[in-house]
């Protein structure tokens, strides 16, 4: 496939090299100093008595303390370059040399500066794992099943081309066909397991409203429809719990991942839906209640009841946990905007609009707009820019935010 081409407006927006230089907010490098004088005294402690949950607290830290190192370096070789061009004794030759190296010099710390920033944001709990994306028609009727059909392709394209394994774990269309191997009528729901660790991190900019507006192939009067589907993107959780890591304790009742098996109500029926030998014959259907919260999760697709609780498990023990960090994230956005007003789109809010007639795509959060939807639809370069830029615009948000909270801290102080 020959490498798509973009405007310059187009790489701007999802190029960080191109943006303007930024000198590194005060706040910002306070915090980096700190963290790297707690590396330090760490460090000084592991010497003479191991511990584990020192060690890695100073493998937390270590990406920050790095990172600082390569900007202080770098800010003292354009401070003493900026030193000889100001300073009247400095010789012709020299003055020469330190005008040449000046830009590189520059363009090194621009990129400490960004590398910097970005080593402070906190890295989100599920960033490391696969992922559950779930997709749904929205307003739109039939042709937003058609476009969520055509969302699941494009996802599942995305990921043979990045060579990420995918898998249906469920597929239920509009003519009441279930199963895990798809079909070609719309779509009613999808769930597709990207089993790549740190699928998560990279995918979870997908969550939203994403719009369509095309003409359907039922319009005769070639009038352009607005239609919507939903993206839920979820951490993909291991079968069982992990004892190395205390956030994937199953045990431990401050971890997302607890679930009281008290409160799940367990329902097994018959398989529902059109065709297969063992529609309607076995109970192998089963459906999780998770009574405190009214989360409902059912699953059908296997002819085996344990292979089915088994999935329908791991989708509960995902939503619930999604939905505990995102009322966290709720509570501390409502802090921070009384602080510094920063806004964020959540995954209720249209996030991408997707416009046939111009085949052109627009991402809502970062700004970037692309003229080539065909790419975008077949999982293309084009889709992996934009996923960047979004990404690109979460890192924004977040430093915007972590810039609040420390000024705040700054003005209690």
């Amino acid at each position: 496939m020959p490498r798509m081409s973009f405007t310059a407006s187009e790489e701007a927006a999802f190029n960080p090299s191109s943006s303007e230089h930024r000198s590194m907010s005060p706040v910002l490098l306070s915090r980096a100093r700190s963290m790297a004088a707690e590396h330090t005294e760490l460090s000084k402690a592991m010497a003479t008595d191991f511990d584990t949950r020192t060690a890695k607290r100073i493998g937390e830290l270590s990406a920050v303390t790095n990172a600082l190192g390569r900007w202080e370096e770098a800010s003292s070789t354009l401070h003493e370059l900026n030193s000889l061009l100001e300073d009247p004794h400095t010789d012709d030759e020299l003055r020469s040399l330190a005008t040449e190296d000046i830009a590189s010099s520059s363009t090194k710390l621009t990129n400490a500066s960004q590398a910097l920033a970005s080593s402070l944001i906190p890295r989100h709990p599920f960033a490391h794992m696969p992922c559950l994306i779930e997709i749904r028609p929205g307003a739109g009727g039939g042709e937003a099943a058609l476009f969520a059909r055509d969302l699941l392709r494009m996802y599942r394209a995305f990921c043979s081309r990045r060579r990420l394994r995918a898998s249906l774990l469920r597929y239920d269309d509009t003519e009441g066909t279930s199963g895990n191997s798809g079909s070609d009528a719309p779509l009613q729901e999808a769930i597709l397991e990207v089993g790549a660790a740190g699928s998560y991190g990279e995918l979870r900019c997908e969550a939203g409203v994403h719009r369509v507006q095309r003409v359907p192939a039922t319009e005769s009067k070639g009038r352009t429809h607005t239609s919507a589907a939903s993206v839920l993107v979820l951490p993909s959780l291991p079968t069982n719990g992990s004892d190395d890591e205390d956030e994937l304790s199953w045990d431990d009742p401050s971890s997302d991942y607890y679930v009281d098996p008290k409160d799940v109500r367990t329902d097994i029926m018959r398989a529902r839906g059109a065709g297969g030998q063992h529609v309607n014959t076995t109970d192998s259907a089963v459906r999780l209640t998770h009574e405190p919260t009214g989360t409902v999760v059912s699953m059908q697709d296997s002819r085996s009841q344990p292979k089915n609780r088994e999935l329908a498990w791991r989708l509960l023990r995902s939503r619930l946990a999604q939905a505990r960090r995102e009322a966290r994230e709720e509570e501390m956005l409502r802090m921070r905007r009384s602080l510094v007003g920063v806004a964020r789109m959540g995954r209720g809010d249209k996030v991408r609009t997707y416009n046939w007639s111009q085949q052109r795509v627009t991402d809502h959060r970062s700004g970037l707009t692309v003229h080539h939807l065909d790419d975008v639809m077949e999982g293309g370069e084009a889709l992996e820019k934009i996923m960047g830029s979004v990404r690109a615009w979460m890192v924004e948000r977040e430093l915007e935010a972590l810039i609040g909270e420390e000024e705040s801290k700054s003005s209690v102080r």
